[in-house]
């Protein structure tokens, strides 16, 4: 199992970028939804941004600590565009 913090900071170590907010969904610590803003995605499709996402995660992940995730990621232009704060 990992914490909330845990899974923020292995994201933000691929992405340095990255603004990570992270949801333990069951109480569990191995059921997380996150929402990443990233430079990174900028031009990708949604499907290679999940993938970035899932590349710094891939340890966690494949050991079973994290056993489910979902996200929803966002370039920083579309961060502002829901009116979220930058």
């Amino acid at each position: 199992m990992v914490s909330p913090d845990q899974v923020a900071e292995m994201i933000k170590v691929g992405l340095p970028d990255a603004q990570v907010q992270v949801q333990d969904l069951t109480g569990t610590r191995d059921h997380y939804q996150v929402v990443v803003v990233s430079s990174e995605f900028e031009g990708k499709r949604l499907v290679q941004q999940h993938q970035l996402v899932y590349g710094t995660l891939r340890q966690a992940m494949s050991s079973e600590a994290i056993h489910a995730l979902s996200m929803k990621t966002y370039t920083p232009q579309q961060w502002a565009e829901i009116g979220q704060p930058a």
